[in-house]
């Protein structure tokens, strides 16, 4: 069967509570607030069973221009709406206001019920019935029934029911596909049963067992009990007015406007970008960083309006903005919002969520503007694709991308293996389904080609550049699987070549020059003679005239190429004299098994300063292990 949930509007003082009384036998005001004053404050709820079978769950909300607020909170996730208006009164000034908020949330279905026909003549009637079809023309009631009833006397409740119920065989039926979704309207405790929350279930379902994260606290617990329409349940699905009980759950860790979803579902953002519909009714444009009251699903949060594009928005309008909250929200792609001004209070737009993690923004960029219109119409793919280009280094999680598309896992899969298949993207982690673009691979190409250029133009005779190096040559946000994926992509296609922890352009080869060969050839002969107890690098550049600088040039390219060993800061040894000593202690450890300081200094014949960097260079080097005073011949 369907799941269909049935919600009132209309004035206060209209009848819309005694309507649903008179159609359940429930009074949906259970505050002794609204018994003394007479009017509804907060959510109400009932059932009804039609005469078809289906059952309908009913979520009355309340009229008065103070509680707009709890209005639109109730308004989220119905899927037929009652307009209620009073004969003996006709269109008011929350009638207007509970119709836009409903074509802004994107209702589509519904009529409009005239209630207290007892209270009029004939006459009076004709003519009320005339100020509703002239209120509902242009309007998404516009050729609905209207149904005359009295509550008091029950004429035209019959009528009523028989609408209603031919009505909902018109509601598509929702799936139960999706991310779990339930914006939370109440939160009380009930004794033997702890917290209770309930809500309308706009996506997604649950069952008992389950586990559930509250948003955006992060809070987790399990669900003990699941109550729909007061009968206990197993599961609940998408379409339903559900009551979940959960284990362990303080009633001060959740509030009307959180959502409970699975866990790690959600992203928490204190930004959205959205397409908003400015009303005509407007008396003035709107400015940009204009504060206003955002309401989504259940929730009523603080923020500014960023307009993008303009310095003004004009009543009748739409356009794309930023909003930027004082409380993060979680939301998801097409959801419905409306924008109430902060002073004094009323109903200024609306529309649909575009992106609901976005990043910050800079006013009047004309691609950036280009982009985010593209929102509004752009399939899934290309939705799917717009944003990966946008993520720029930091690539983006499939996670994410369902929040953005708003599209089912399986449909996202297939989405994403597609761009995979055409290389639109790449992805960068296989464990975290994190991809970047094409474009920003490129991008990415050229910078690392452009940073081993320069560094080739600075250094001439290194090598290569340190990898850690150039990694700190690009942002922070930038993943290290990216960067490692990034440097082999280039090394298989010959553009760059890697040594070790050093990087360089494939085609980077060291080439002395004329004056720098002599110095080459100076710094090696005195190595070569001095053997294993060479001069201080300082002393050997002072030694033979030639400049610092441009003789450590020369060092660090034999360095690189291994021709000299270096042992410590500013003492260094050809390789040949290092090799030899070499052999001689692995051949002393083959025989004795173990070798102390004094010893090694017996085998060199050289002084203390020049012993211990060298016992040291093999132990860095795994020749040796040292156990205490003595040294052993590492295995392998």
């Amino acid at each position: 069967m369907k799941q269909i949930i049935l919600g009132t509007a209309g004035h206060i003082d209209h009848g819309k509570t005694s309507l649903i009384k008179a159609l359940t036998g429930t009074d949906t005001d259970r505050l002794k607030e609204e018994k003394l004053r007479g009017i509804t404050i907060e959510l109400g709820f009932a059932s009804l069973d039609l005469p078809s079978g289906q059952h309908i769950g009913i979520v009355d909300v309340p009229g008065h221009e103070k509680f707009i607020k709890n209005m639109v909170a109730g308004a989220t996730g119905i899927d037929i709406v009652v307009m209620v208006i009073a004969a003996d009164e006709g269109v008011m000034p929350q009638t207007r206001e509970h119709m836009e908020i409903c074509t802004l949330l994107g209702v589509k279905h519904g009529f409009v019920v005239l209630t207290k026909i007892d209270l009029v003549d004939e006459e009076w009637l004709e003519l009320a019935m005339e100020d509703v079809k002239e209120f509902i023309q242009g309007t998404f009631l516009e050729d609905t029934p209207i149904v005359p009833v009295s509550s008091t006397t029950g004429q035209g409740i019959p009528e009523f029911i028989k609408t209603l119920d031919e009505l909902s065989t018109k509601i598509p039926e929702r799936t139960s596909t999706g991310l779990f979704r339930l914006p939370v309207d109440r939160v009380f405790t009930m004794k033997g049963f702890g917290t209770v929350i309930t809500g309308s279930l706009i996506s997604g379902h649950i069952k008992v067992g389950d586990t559930i994260m509250i948003y955006p606290s992060l809070t987790t617990s399990k669900i003990r009990g699941i109550q729909v329409h007061n009968q206990s349940v197993n599961e609940a699905e998408a379409g339903m007015r559900t009551a979940i009980n959960f284990q362990g759950l303080e009633k001060a860790s959740v509030n009307r406007g959180d959502v409970l979803a699975n866990p790690a579902t959600l992203t928490a953002s204190y930004m959205a970008d959205v397409s908003l519909n400015f009303l005509s009714s407007n008396s003035k444009p709107a400015k940009n960083r204009m504060l206003v009251r955002f309401h989504t699903g259940t929730s009523e949060v603080l923020g500014n309006m960023i307009l993008l594009e303009k310095e003004e928005l004009y009543p009748g309008e739409t356009t794309v903005v930023q909003l930027r909250l004082d409380s993060p929200v979680a939301l998801v792609k097409d959801d419905r919002f409306v924008l109430r001004s902060y002073s004094p209070v009323r109903t200024i737009g609306g529309g649909h969520v575009l992106n609901p993690i976005p990043q910050k923004h800079k006013r009047f960029k004309p691609d950036l503007i280009k982009g985010v219109k593209s929102l509004v119409s752009s399939g899934p793919e290309e939705i799917t694709s717009y944003h990966v280009d946008e993520s720029g280094y930091r690539g983006l999680s499939f996670s994410n991308l369902k929040l953005m598309t708003n599209a089912a896992e399986k449909q996202l899969d297939n989405i994403i293996q597609g761009l995979l298949s055409k290389k639109t993207i790449i992805q960068v982690d296989r464990e975290n389904r994190i991809y970047i673009h094409k474009n920003t691979f490129d991008k990415l190409s050229k910078e690392i080609k452009d940073h081993l250029g320069s560094y080739h133009n600075n250094y001439p005779l290194k090598a290569g550049m340190p990898k850690e190096e150039l990694k700190t040559k690009f942002p922070p946000a930038m993943n290290s699987k990216l960067f490692n994926l990034m440097l082999n992509q280039m090394i298989k296609s010959n553009d760059i070549a890697a040594e070790e922890e050093t990087v360089r352009l494939a085609e980077h080869k060291v080439t002395l020059g004329v004056d720098q060969k002599g110095i080459q050839k100076k710094i090696l002969d005195t190595y070569i003679k001095s053997g294993l107890t060479p001069p201080y690098f300082k002393e050997l550049a002072k030694g033979l005239g030639v400049d610092v600088t441009r003789a450590n040039d020369v060092l660090t390219l034999l360095v690189d190429e291994g021709i000299i060993i270096k042992t410590k800061e500013d003492l260094f040894f050809h390789k040949d004299a290092v090799n030899d000593l070499q052999k001689k202690l692995v051949d002393f450890l083959s025989s004795k098994g173990e070798i102390t300081t004094p010893q090694f200094k017996d085998m060199t014949g050289v002084s203390r300063k020049f012993v211990i960097p060298l016992i040291e260079y093999f132990d860095s080097k795994k020749v040796t292990l040292r156990i205490g005073d003595i040294r052993k011949l590492r295995k392998g």
